[in-house]
């Protein structure tokens, strides 16, 4: 077999875990895509494993031992995302990322989004000196 086809298949798996992290806005999406990349890069090494022992006399089968630990550590991973997605949604009710975003800056989630300074503060000094 050659090293192109499971190559391809990375890339193709590696772009589509890609674009899901890019234009997800549900956390949990999101997470789904980090693994779908991570398990094209397990698919990489594991390929160029085979590939490379066929040319070398010796098997050391590296890749495979890397992939079994990238699986425990995503494996890890998904499980303390999801803990956390888990949290955010009891507390704020949403798992929408861009709504998460907006109340850790500090904005107002349904308010508009203006730039005049507040003037309530002015407003309350003239009326006390009046």
């Amino acid at each position: 077999m050659h090293l192109a086809y499971p190559a391809v298949l990375s890339a193709l798996l590696f772009c589509t875990g890609l674009y899901g992290v890019l234009a997800r806005r549900n956390a949990i999406l999101v997470l789904m895509s980090v693994e779908l990349m991570l398990n094209a890069v397990n698919l990489n090494l594991v390929a160029f494993d085979v590939w490379l022992s066929r040319a070398a006399e010796e098997a050391l089968h590296s890749g495979q031992a890397l992939t079994l630990f990238t699986i425990a550590i995503a494996a890890a991973e998904i499980g303390i995302g999801l803990a956390i997605v888990l949290a955010v949604h009891r507390n704020r009710g949403t798992s929408d990322i861009d709504k998460l975003r907006d109340t850790a800056e500090g904005h107002e989630p349904d308010g508009p989004d203006t730039d005049t300074p507040a003037t309530g503060t002015a407003a309350e000094k003239a009326e006390a000196t009046a």
